[in-house]
């Protein structure tokens, strides 16, 4: 069985007739609602058990006929001017009726069903003294504009609180078909019409509205900005705080690893060992190395050893002391990264001094190894130079710029120093910088 939406309705109206009063936090009714999607089933029946219910405004001042018109649901507006006709010249906070609305949309229809509910409306004007000719015209509706004009009673020197009239409005829009079938209508601009001299006392009021209006525009947009730069501030120190964290980590790894590796280097050396029984040299005993006399054997025991020690030095540190200033932990993470640095040295050049132990005759494969690990190490570490140096350069920079930012800048911070300060921090935090 099939129940249409009044079926429903009547029932919940039956069990709680209460129901077409209510109203949500913004003083939306049922009616509201079903006027701005175009329910006409609904809207009649509601209309019917309450036709009070179409003066009802919403927060906004706007009533079920300005919704229904501005969404261009011609059968509602019928219904709704023909239970409460006067409703249609009420107008919402912005001083705008029905008429305003359906001049924003695009059905001809509905102008003139307005118009003949109550001709007045024509030249209704809002809060900033707009007409619905100059609505239709700011919106581009070409249409609508043609309608109001065929009207006698359409007032086409009306002039609103900027000083237009809608030949103006056409001409700062930018609607040149409009603006040229205005022409054509004889419809003139402000500056042609030249209205009376109004009130000064007004004007200056005005003035000092839109004034006020304006600074605290102003301030509400610096300190929306500065909350924003606040909370990218925030962000860039976690993520810089959670860098420094990984940093600290991956160290401590590295520097186990290679504390390992090292310390494992000398006692796994290839070879080269007293293993004949029939066979001893005079000094040595069975099962004894005899590559320590050898020049590359002493470099990579040397630069092997130094390496551990590094190692388990950083290790030491790491394990044992806790940091919690940012900077603190900057400037350790610093100095430990440059004795991992050189620990990898130390590394590469004892891996380098032990091929020409293990490769025998080969030395054409040493030698080939050096070369390439030589160039790798280097560039790599070329690289990491500049990009500390860079670094360090931009910091500075940067330092100079934010002092001579808060040496010029005023008490009351401006919404370009805000702007200014959130580029200083964007810059300083976004580089890719080895430390």
């Amino acid at each position: 069985m099939f129940f249409s939406c009044a079926d429903v309705l009547n029932v919940l109206m039956e069990a709680h007739p209460e129901l077409t009063m209510t109203v949500d936090l913004s003083n939306t009714t049922a009616l509201h609602t079903a006027a701005t999607q175009g329910h006409t089933e609904v809207v009649n029946f509601l209309l019917e058990a309450g036709s009070s219910l179409a003066t009802i405004a919403r927060s906004n001042g706007k009533t079920a006929l300005h919704s229904a018109a501005r969404n261009g649901h011609l059968v509602v507006v019928k219904a709704l001017l023909e239970k409460e006709p006067g409703i249609a010249t009420r107008v919402d906070k912005k001083g705008q009726t029905a008429l305003h609305m359906a001049a924003k949309g695009q059905n001809l229809e509905m102008m003139e069903e307005l118009i003949k509910a109550d001709p007045s409306l024509i030249n209704m004007a809002d809060n900033k003294d707009n007409t619905a000719l100059h609505i239709a015209t700011r919106k581009g509706r070409a249409e609508i504009v043609k309608l109001l004009l065929e009207h006698s009673e359409t007032d086409t020197k009306a002039v609103n609180k900027s000083a237009e009239t809608a030949l103006d409005t056409a001409e700062k829009t930018g609607n040149s078909d409009i603006k040229a079938f205005l022409q054509e209508r004889g419809v003139q601009s402000a500056k042609e019409i030249k209205p009376q001299a109004t009130n000064p006392a007004r004007e200056l009021k005005q003035t000092v509205s839109d004034i006020k209006h304006e600074v605290h525009h102003q301030l509400e947009h610096t300190r929306q900005t500065r909350r924003r730069v606040q909370g990218i501030a925030k962000r860039l120190h976690k993520m810089h705080t959670e860098g420094l964290n990984n940093a600290i980590n991956s160290n401590t790894v590295v520097a186990v690893l290679i504390a390992t590796v090292t310390f494992a280097a000398i006692y796994q050396i290839p070879g080269q060992y007293v293993d004949d029984p029939k066979d001893i040299p005079h000094g040595q005993s069975l099962g004894e190395a005899n590559i320590a006399p050898k020049l590359a054997f002493m470099i990579f025991f040397i630069f092997d050893s130094i390496a551990l020690f590094i190692s388990l030095a950083v290790v030491v540190v790491q394990t044992s002391v806790v940091v919690i200033e940012s900077k603190a932990k900057k400037q350790m993470m610093a100095i430990i990264n440059k004795l991992m640095w050189l620990a990898c040295v130390l590394v590469s050049v004892a891996f380098l001094a032990l091929s020409f132990v293990v490769v025998g005759g080969q030395k054409w494969l040493a030698i080939g190894v050096t070369i390439i690990g030589t160039v790798i190490m280097a560039a790599t570490l070329g690289t990491m130079c500049f990009w500390v140096v860079r670094h360090r350069i931009e910091a500075k920079n940067m330092r100079s710029i934010r002092r001579s930012s808060l040496g010029s800048r005023s008490r009351s911070l401006s919404l370009s120093a805000v702007i200014s300060e959130s580029e200083l921090l964007n810059n300083d935090y976004k580089k890719m910088y080895a430390i």
